[in-house]
């Protein structure tokens, strides 16, 4: 008897269809075909035990299973469910040749019949509903996460008792529905850290309100202790809350990554990674063998820290400078290519020197001459270049430590944060990918970011005096564009300039300088 059932493959964050033809005839063997890899083949031994478990078995004639589309790679153990109940459908053993075909089903199966968490359940359940499936039928840890798509029956299972039940006898699955607005709404303010809980640090916050209400790139430098890490994690406080479509856009790659965790729902705040210093490239931008995402796109919509910047190695930091332009990252192999997206915050902490110390205002660098430049070198300048905001962080006061006063929330920089972004949805609604101030090309810099005479001859001014790059020019109008939206302000005026010169503190030829 030939059975149809039907599952999904993993390719990039989208869910492809795959039929599995199930045909148990007379005979003896079982083949599995359809270029699945050793995760999927090693199934029949997980099936063989799971349903002895509960009197059924895997009957001793000829089956032949396809997996089609045929040139697709299979892999993972999330074919095991649907393999099992086109078996036991094949073989009579139970009914369901009627509802079968309704459902896409997917679970890995333990040895006594229990269902495993697997990933991409909210990619499945989009494509379930674009293929007109009446619903879905996967692991109870993933249900929340499915639900999150309307319109389909979305069924959580313990074992496959349930689903044979459910087939055979008609016991209904309790549905699992899950009121998606109010779970955004819910969890959309929920942050572990908060700016007020940081003692002095003004310059440096209100660095970050720039950075966040523009969208632009921040490398902060000062010696160890100074409060670096301590102000990067505090910047997703500050960023406009994440939109609906964004939240599932998140969710999505989150998802196929396996990063969810059991039980999970909705992402509705935005993510904040911080890889460790001996991060490979692959995993940084994404890749392997079957692509998966890399730290960057687990970034996606949120904030991307790399700490200790210079002790990246120097082919990973170079492999960010296209994600960063183009903001999404293609991994290709011979017979295809997927595209994830990547379009995140990127802040940098390092120390000035090798021994931490250069500019500290009360202990001695102790590096030899020349040794402040070549720790700098480390980092390109072609990274450096797609930077936006450089900053100096110098350690707080005993005094500004045990002082009283009480600094200012997340929320209220935030308000501030929002009405700067809302000029920018405003400003660039004709040009549909453009979201920030960020983002915009020369093109846009000419046309949104003029400036009055006066403040041409104070840029040129800080050029030479500073000994500022020509790189850094682009970089001074946008940010004094964002500061100047911050205040309200339709034009760039020279208090916004001025602030927006101080924040190229490494583009000064005498920096780093012994």
């Amino acid at each position: 008897m030939l059975i149809r059932t039907y599952s999904c493959a993993l390719m990039g964050v989208a869910a492809i269809p795959i039929t599995i033809e199930v045909n148990v005839d007379l005979g003896i063997n079982f083949f599995l075909v359809g270029l699945p890899d050793s995760a999927v083949k090693e199934s029949q031994q997980r099936i063989d035990s799971a349903l002895k478990n509960y009197g059924y078995c895997i009957p001793g004639r000829k089956i032949v299973i396809n997996m089609a589309p045929a040139d697709i790679r299979k892999e993972g153990s999330a074919f095991d469910l649907t393999l099992a109940v086109g078996i036991l459908i094949a073989s009579e053993q139970i009914k369901g040749v009627e509802t079968v075909e309704d459902y896409f089903i997917m679970g890995e199966l333990s040895l006594d019949g229990t269902l495993q968490p697997v990933r991409g359940a909210l990619p499945v359940a989009i494509e379930a509903l674009k293929r007109g499936k009446k619903g879905i039928i996967l692991p109870i840890q993933n249900a929340k996460e499915a639900a999150i798509v309307s319109n389909i029956d979305v069924l959580g299972v313990e074992n496959i008792k349930q689903v044979i039940d459910f087939f055979n006898e008609g016991t209904p699955i309790e549905k699992v529905t899950l009121n998606t607005q109010h779970e955004f709404q819910r969890s959309l303010n929920n942050y572990e850290f908060d700016f007020s809980e940081v003692k002095g640090q003004e310059n440096i916050k209100r660095a970050l309100e720039i950075a966040a209400g523009g969208g632009h790139n921040v490398i902060l430098i000062g010696s160890p202790g100074s409060g670096k890490t301590m102000l990067a994690k505090r910047l997703p406080s500050i960023l406009p809350p994440l939109s609906l479509n964004e939240a599932l856009e998140t969710t999505k790659i989150h998802s196929v990554a396996g990063k969810m965790g059991r039980y999970a729902s909705l992402i509705s705040v935005r993510p904040f990674r911080s890889p460790h210093h001996t991060i490979s490239d692959v995993a940084l931008v994404g890749g392997g063998t079957h692509p998966q995402p890399g730290e960057i796109s687990l970034a996606h919509n949120g904030v991307l820290f790399l700490d200790e910047l210079p002790e990246f190695k120097r082919t990973v930091l170079e492999v960010m400078r296209q994600p960063l332009e183009e903001r999404y990252v293609t991994i290709s192999r011979s017979k295809y290519s997927v595209e994830f997206p990547a379009s995140f915050m990127f802040i940098a902490a390092m120390n000035p020197c090798p021994c931490g110390n250069y500019n500290h205002p009360t202990k001695p660098c102790t590096c030899q001459q020349g040794d402040v430049q070549r720790y700098l070198n480390k980092v390109s300048g072609p990274l450096m270049d797609r930077i936006d905001i450089h900053v100096e962080v110098v350690p707080v006061s005993h005094a500004e430590l045990t002082s009283e006063t009480m600094a200012e929330k997340s929320e209220s920089i935030r308000e501030r944060v929002i009405k700067a972004r809302k000029i920018q949805r405003e400003r660039f609604k004709d040009n549909p990918t453009i979201f920030s101030n960020a983002e915009m090309g020369s093109r846009l810099v000419r046309e949104f970011c003029t400036i009055a005479k006066e403040g041409q001859e104070r840029l040129k001014q800080a050029m030479e005096r500073l000994g500022l790059s020509a790189r850094a020019y682009d970089r001074i109008l946008k940010v004094a564009r964002t500061i100047a939206d911050l205040d309200q302000s339709p034009n760039i005026d020279i208090g916004h300039l001025s602030e927006a010169i101080n924040f190229r503190s490494l583009d000064r030829d005498n920096w780093g300088k012994k």
